[in-house]
């Protein structure tokens, strides 16, 4: 059921909203809805009220796109090749946009470092993770080793496969890109690629004009090609040239896309898993851009296979299944034994399900089991550095038994929301050299947090034989402007005169020179940043709360540093004795946020360049005409840098541009343009449940938000209502709380509302909710409710 607008017609809103979607999009609107003739009652430029008649008919919305019992908005996959081919994007289908783009990382994935794969295979697939806006759970499955892992595969038995969009944008966050599955299987499977592959080129290249499609709409980066079933002759044949298009065209439309080929068919047609790469299956490895092993190999397979891979040692992917089926290496604990054999020969590495350690060991111990798994794993995997600013992360793991926004408890109960996940740190213990006495250990906390569900918790021994011990958090290779600003807020447990510092280490040292911070030693690149003691007005509303005790023990440190030619590669904490101590200190401390944030925008408004827009450029020229500092990476992701020559002498390259930034101190709190356009959509009415028996007090709301915001602007959107309000008198309301209720987070420009408890409203009687959207920028802070977006909903009784 459509609410109906009063201020702004339901035409002039769908258009709006339709702007925000691809072209394409726009030719695929929803099936009509009803709609009910609205009355003008209220001019207000900041907010669209919406009329709506109580009604309890059913409406039912798409099951592919809401949950049929809760209307809850899902991810979903696609069942057979007529439903791909029949796909067209739908505005349900942007709850299952990722918001994250893939971020700068070093290496990048086009190095010929082995890489390490992750292919998430779990019960089947769309479990918990489905709910594009969360649910509730005890016990979840969390991972959080992003910064080991180079590839996240999206794994179940439907045919196409589409990543729950909470996947995506964790994953995209730390610089790991995501796949999707085609699988096809058993004797449907066959006559499934029958229809494609055994046909002429049009049939398959549709096939790969959809996945494409798929893949650029959603945002994750391409797929792995599972084909287990036989083949005839004619579809075997057109095989490598399906892959040889789908990754072609997938390069064009998904920079830095991946199409993968899973070792089961050969190229007789006959399926026959090889465990290796070899003459038999080496055309379909020519064909794309990487090959994942089955999972009963030895080692006389990997060393066969380093005369067929040759140069591409990196882009075969040996199978490692963790549950140890079959006739394997090494799997769960063990792990490691295939891990040593596989680097040993220098190939890349697919993990399958890792969850091992969730679905079969205790859930209680969950935590403490994946570090350990993770652990054993650690020294064969090479970590990614993180290469894109601004930086800012409060450790959540996009799940905790309650919510916090910046230190204030907000709700209580258990929640999960992959897209919450917050840029993760590098887990493990950390030893001191000599008798090993000094040591630090990171661990993943639930019990407390500043802002979302969970903290850092650091735990450690300072041996009498030294001042300090520190730990590295973050692995970077950041190129930076001339100023950057920190933030780092902590607490200490229990009693200790142990300090704590933000520490960094700085490359390019011959050409960096550096203000703000003190030099460890004259022959480091590590520095100890010093805290504003007094912070600048300027930055007042960012850094109001430095040095400052805050609520629940929490403290908040804020540094200023200027930088120039310098590369940012470390961030670590550091934690000293007190001055005159000679004994053995220990000490617990959780960390619950750390920023490093740009200068952005200028007084004339903010620029940004979108990630992934190509760019022609001629070394020496300038780029574009503007004020400011370009940063900028080349279209392989081999360098990033401010402000810099271009890399490469002679032709024109294809950059990425990353983001248009003005180094203007002043302007680090220009204010966000306003949410625009909020619109109420997709009404459902139903009696509350203690409400089944006689005039009811209470009903239940559901309904979808949608609203026009500049996504490359925001890390997420937070969702409130006002309720309770009557319309009862002219120009009267009851008074309202002074601050709105949490709903929850949007990451993307649409919310659906899922069973809201609000005041009926009797025959002839008006009642009012209000719903609010707040704009989380990526610096984090909190913007004032004049840069929120706002619609209300005025309902009455039926007469």
């Amino acid at each position: 059921m459509e609410a109906a607008a009063v201020t702004v017609t339901r035409s002039a809103a769908r258009r709006r909203r339709g702007r925000q979607l691809q072209e394409e999009q726009e030719e695929q609107e929803p099936r009509p809805r009803r709609r009910r003739p609205g009355r003008r009652i209220k001019d207000d430029e900041e907010e669209t009220v919406f009329r709506e008649v109580v009604s309890f008919s059913p409406d039912p919305l798409p099951v592919r796109y809401y949950d049929k019992d809760t209307t809850k908005p899902v991810s979903f996959y696609l069942s057979s090749l007529e439903e791909l081919l029949a796909w067209t994007p739908r505005m349900e289908d942007g709850f299952n946009v990722a918001l994250e783009p893939l971020a700068c990382r070093q290496p990048p994935l086009s190095s010929q470092r082995p890489r390490t794969l992750l292919c998430h295979d779990m019960m089947g697939g769309y479990l918990d993770d489905r709910f594009i806006q969360g649910s509730v759970v005890q016990t979840p499955y969390a991972f959080y080793h992003w910064q080991c892992i180079d590839v996240f595969v999206y794994f179940s038995h439907h045919t196409v496969t589409i990543p729950p969009v909470g996947w995506t944008n964790a994953a995209h966050r730390h610089g790991v890109c995501v796949l999707g599955t085609f699988i096809t299987e058993w004797n449907e499977g066959g006559r499934l690629c029958e229809a494609f592959l055994a046909g002429d080129k049009r049939s398959y290249q549709a096939v790969a004009d959809r996945l494409v499609q798929i893949a650029q709409f959603f945002r994750f980066d391409g797929w792995l090609i599972n084909i287990e079933n036989s083949l005839s002759l004619a579809a075997v044949g057109n095989t490598p040239p399906f892959l040889r298009y789908l990754t072609t065209q997938l390069h064009r439309q998904v920079p830095g896309g991946l199409v993968l080929w899973y070792d089961s068919v050969v190229q007789s047609g006959q399926l026959k898993w090889q465990d290796e790469l070899n003459q038999h299956n080496r055309v379909f490895f020519d064909s794309c851009d990487g090959f994942f092993t089955n999972y009963n190999w030895r080692e006389e397979h990997l060393e066969r296979m380093l005369g067929q891979a040759g140069e591409r040692r990196a882009d075969v992917y040996v199978g490692v299944d963790v549950f140890a089926r079959g006739n394997v290496v090494g799997g769960r604990f063990d792990t490691d034994k295939s891990l040593e054999l596989i680097r040993k020969h220098g190939f890349s590495v697919a993990l399958f399900a890792p969850g091992w350690v969730y679905e079969c060991l205790e859930k209680k111990d969950f935590f403490q089991n994946q570090d350990k798994f993770w652990g054993r794993l650690e020294r064969y995997l090479p970590t990614h550095s993180i290469c894109s600013l601004p930086f800012v992360t409060s450790f959540c793991l996009g799940l905790g038994a309650r919510r916090v926004c910046y230190g204030q408890e907000e709700a209580v109960g258990p929640w999960y929301h992959l897209s919450a996940q917050e840029i993760q740190p590098l887990f493990g213990e950390h030893r001191l050299g000599g008798d090993g006495r000094g040591w630090v250990r990171t661990h993943c906390c639930l019990e407390d947090a500043w802002h979302g569900g969970s903290s850092l918790l650091v735990r450690g021994v300072i041996p009498p034989e030294v001042g300090n011990v520190a730990v590295r958090l973050f692995s970077l290779q950041a190129p930076v402007p001339p100023k950057i600003f920190l933030s780092m807020v902590y607490k200490l447990e229990g009693p200790t005169d142990v300090t704590v510092a933000l520490e960094l280490t700085t490359g390019d040292a011959s050409s960096c020179h550096i203000g703000g911070i003190s030099v460890l030693n004259e022959t480091s690149s590590r520095h100890s940043l010093r805290p504003l003691r007094v912070p600048p007005t300027k930055l007042a509303r960012w850094v109001g709360r430095c040095g400052r005790q805050l609520s629940r023990g929490w403290v908040q440190h804020c540094y200023e540093v200027s930088l120039r030619g310098c590369l940012l590669l470390d961030l670590l904490v550091c934690f000293s004795r007190p001055p005159g101590s000679r004994e053995e200190e220990s000490f617990t401390c959780r960390l619950g946020e750390i920023q490093v944030m740009l200068p952005r925008g200028a007084q004339a408004g903010l620029a940004v360049c979108p990630a992934r827009v190509g760019v022609e450029a001629t070394p020496g020229r300038s780029l574009l005409r503007f004020r400011g500092e370009l940063g900028w990476r080349s279209q392989g992701g081999e360098m990033c840098g401010w402000g810099r020559p271009l890399p490469a002498p002679g032709r024109p390259t294809v950059l990425s541009l990353l983001s248009c930034q003005v180094v203007d101190a002043a302007s680090l709190l220009a204010p966000l343009p306003q949410v625009e356009t909020v619109t109420i959509s997709q009404v459902r009415w139903q009696l509350a449940a203690s409400e089944r028996e006689g005039p009811p007090s209470l009903l239940q709301l559901s309904c979808t938000l949608h609203w026009s915001f500049l996504l490359s602007q925001v890390r997420c959107f937070r969702i409130h209502y006002w309720g309770g309000t009557s319309d009862d008198s002219p120009g009267r309301e009851l008074p309202r709380p002074e601050m709105p209720t949490f709903l929850g987070l949007a990451f993307a420009t649409q919310y659906r509302i899922v069973d809201l408890l609000v005041e009926a409203a009797g025959p002839g009687q008006d009642r009012r909710v209000e719903f609010l959207v707040e704009p989380v920028p990526k610096e984090g802070f909190r913007v004032p409710q004049t840069e929120w977006g706002r619609a209300a909903l005025l309902y009455s009784g039926p007469a």
